[in-house]
């Protein structure tokens, strides 16, 4: 018995291993070598199978099968995934077929380059590319198919798009990409007739065998929570609320520069502008283009608009304004600058010189620049208000296609069409312009007036093609919501200061008024609400659930964690400050991470709704894990400042940490595979060993540990079981920032 259970864990340990160094190998070495020479070896599936053989063997030997039926249909499940992925390794086909319109194919090419012959012949009768209405961005890629074959003399019809699948005769279809040219189609081939089979009835049983585990009387999940140490836990939360102040740049002249009035600026971020793909209030540009320049969207309490606008018509006033914020010390030795912040004028030399271009161009010659990426920063800023002065990025005029349906955004200063009618040319080159006659005369009145104009040319032009007004004002309206760093700040305090009280009143086992639940209460329902209003607009306004990039991944954890607190503060108080940590914290990392948040349209392939399921399960066993490290963290610091005088105290700590950690553990492993058949479904490929996938799967290796106490008793111990929650986070932290910011991947966006 002892021997298979060791032999069992040691090769669990023993996958960990090459799994972690395959991640790393990955990044120095490339994905096709590891691909080759890891994932794809011999010796990597025996090891697979070397555990499951071992493990199977050992669950026999506890005569798991009749004692905990629900617990042997638990490892079962794993056990018939890894199975099917077996069987898709030894027998199943995978290419790329490329076949333009009116063409016919009868053949795939891998991707080691060997031609493989299809039992059918494929014909694109047509290739489309829909777009979102009134842009040019894509919105999904459809192909209209027939099959030859003799089987099926009345032929077979069919279509494939994104997350559409097509199949025939155990052969599936998938729309990858198309031609260069928008006339032909790039499908994804797949021929694995009996290993997704398997895999499925492996995801299956194992959703089935997680509910009844949580239903069954046997459970362990059930003994701890009628554990008499769950009623007796007590903590404490002290509330402490700091708001920061904001303060101009350091060396800003206290002369104003010229501005438009705020209602006459107002007026231009009334008009539509195509930006990042889609139509939107040019509000949303003008607030975009002030963050990216100043890090903030307002500068001396100024508008977004009266910025924008400022650089447009007051450009001699703004050329002198220390706006532009250069964070890397290499930029601002080049430029000359002391502070932080630079103005236009420091990018020119005495003789008139661009300072950076000596910097940009051996950067663009692939030499190695200290500061590379802070000089690129500070040279990107430097074209934008470029492009914004000279109107190139200013696409306020559209232009309907010859097809009626496709809209062209054009500014003042871009090549107009031929064929364009004069009035219409006319009007698009000289607009701006009487605009900016109108403001140097101070006749706002008339310059109002031609922005309505404006407006009501777009209106009529975009007929049909327009965001409805509604989702318009909605985006004016969230582009208010600028609350989040103040929020972020005050969670982080109130937190902290709840965290290091708490501990000190578990410590000398004493109670406090009810003020402080109830005060706490409060501040987190508003503190949840305004979460709540901020990722609902956010999610009306882009069309999609806002959960596609690291930006709106982070908002939503902060969401889960706080409706997770709300769920759980009557069991353990102690869970109040951990929620404002965790909210605060994951407000923080939402904007480090993006201090210019946009909201984009979404990749054809991110439609699919599996993908919202995936990133919501997802995120709500992360902040359950955080949770349970936050938990481990107090416990180790009741037990390292008053010894024995604490142990009630972390076992109790203990005992919730584990109620919580089932949840966290069973949600990660069923978001893994929500996300394995959204894959399957979108590429024909179920697991591709991207590094986000590899350490999402060690981490859930990692903490199924702790829930096998019966056959590794360290985990009974409450110290290290304590220990073992905090450094086990750490998975977690690699999982979600590591592969982002190191490892790169696929998922590098999440």
């Amino acid at each position: 018995m002892k021997l298979l259970k060791r032999t069992a864990f040691s090769l669990l340990g023993i996958l960990l291993l090459v799994l972690i160094t395959a991640t790393v190998v990955e990044k120095i070495c490339g994905t096709d070598f590891v691909s080759e020479h890891i994932y794809s070896s011999v010796p990597f599936v025996v090891l697979w199978g070397a555990l499951s053989v071992a493990s199977l063997a050992y669950i026999v030997k506890c005569r798991l099968p009749q004692q905990h039926t629900t617990f042997f249909l638990l490892h079962l499940s794993f056990l018939l995934i890894l199975a099917g992925a077996f069987i898709t390794w030894m027998c199943g086909e995978q290419g790329t077929m490329r076949i333009s319109q009116g063409e016919k194919q009868q053949a795939f090419v891998d991707k080691e380059g060997i031609r493989h012959e299809l039992p059918f012949t494929v014909i694109l009768d047509n290739f489309e590319i829909v777009y979102y209405k009134g842009t040019q961005a894509p919105m999904d890629f459809v192909s209209h198919i027939s099959i030859s074959d003799a089987d099926r003399p009345d032929g077979v019809r069919g279509q494939v798009s994104m997350n559409n699948i097509f199949s025939y005769r155990g052969y599936r279809l998938y729309q990858s990409g198309y031609s260069e040219d928008g006339t032909g189609s790039v499908f994804s081939i797949s021929h694995d007739p009996y290993g997704i089979g398997v895999t499925y009835a492996g995801y299956v049983l194992l959703l089935f065998s997680m509910i009844l585990f949580f239903f069954s009387p046997q459970s362990r999940f059930r003994r701890l929570l009628k554990s008499p140490l769950l009623r007796k836990v007590a903590a404490v939360l002290l509330l402490s609320v700091a708001f920061p102040s904001s303060s101009v740049a350091a060396g800003a002249d206290d002369r104003m520069p010229k501005v438009l009035p705020v209602e006459v600026a107002g007026q231009f971020g009334d008009l539509y502008i195509l930006y990042n793909n889609r139509i939107c209030p040019l509000q949303t540009f003008a607030r975009d283009f002030t963050i990216k320049l100043y890090g903030k969207p307002s500068y001396r309490g100024l508008t977004p608009e009266q910025v924008l606008t400022g650089w447009i018509f007051y450009y001699d006033s703004w050329k002198n304004e220390p706006v532009i914020r250069i964070k890397s010390r290499e930029a601002r030795g080049l430029l000359g600058i002391k502070g932080s912040y630079a103005t236009l004028k420091d990018y020119a030399s005495t003789v008139n010189e661009y300072k950076l271009e000596k910097a940009m161009s051996r950067i663009h010659a692939g030499e190695q620049v200290a500061g590379k990426r802070g000089i690129e920063e500070a040279d990107e800023k430097f074209n934008i208000i470029s492009q914004v002065c000279t109107g190139a990025m200013m696409k306020i005029f559209p232009c309907r296609g010859a097809d009626g349906k496709t809209l062209e955004w054009y500014s003042q200063s871009d090549q107009l069409p031929r064929d364009m009618d004069d009035d219409k040319w006319i009007f698009i080159r000289k607009s701006m312009n009487y605009v900016n006659e109108m403001v140097v005369m101070k006749k706002y009145d008339n310059a109002c007036g031609v922005i309505a104009k404006i407006r009501e040319y777009q209106r009529k032009e975009c007929a049909g093609l327009l965001p409805p007004d509604s989702r318009f004002d909605a985006e004016k309206l969230y582009n208010h919501f600028d609350y989040s760093l103040p929020i972020a700040l005050v969670c982080i305090c109130v937190g902290l200061a709840g965290f290091f009280y708490g501990c000190r009143c578990m410590m000398r086992r004493c109670g406090f008024g009810r003020w402080a639940t109830v005060s706490s209460g409060v501040l987190l329902l508003l503190v949840f609400l305004y979460l709540s209003a901020t990722i609902c607009l956010r999610g009306y306004v882009s069309n999609h659930l806002p959960l596609s990039n690291g930006y709106e991944t982070m908002q939503f954890m902060a969401w889960c964690t706080l409706l997770l607190t709300f769920l759980l503060r009557s069991r353990f108080i102690m869970i109040l400050p951990f929620g404002f940590l965790l909210c605060g914290l994951s407000l923080m990392v939402s904007m480090l991470g993006e201090s210019n948040p946009q909201v984009t349209q979404l990749m054809p392939v991110l439609q699919s709704p599996l993908l919202s399921f995936h990133v919501v399960v997802i995120m709500i066993a992360y902040s359950l894990l955080a949770f349970v490290m936050l938990n481990g963290l107090t416990a180790l610091i009741l037990h390292f400042s008053r010894g024995d005088d604490c142990v009630e105290e972390v076992e109790q700590l203990q005992l919730i940490s584990n109620i919580l950690l089932y949840p966290a553990v069973f949600l990660l492993a069923i978001g893994i595979f929500i996300g394995a058949v959204w894959a399957n479904v979108s590429w024909g490929r179920y697991w591709g060993w991207d590094p986000k996938e590899v350490w999402a799967l060690v981490t859930m290796m990692i903490y199924a540990l702790a829930l096998h106490p019966g056959s590794l008793p360290w985990f009974r111990r409450p110290l290290f079981f304590h220990v073992f929650s905090v450094v086990a986070f750490f998975s977690v932290l690699v999982t979600y920032f590591g592969v982002n910011f190191l490892l790169g991947g696929m998922h590098s966006y999440a």
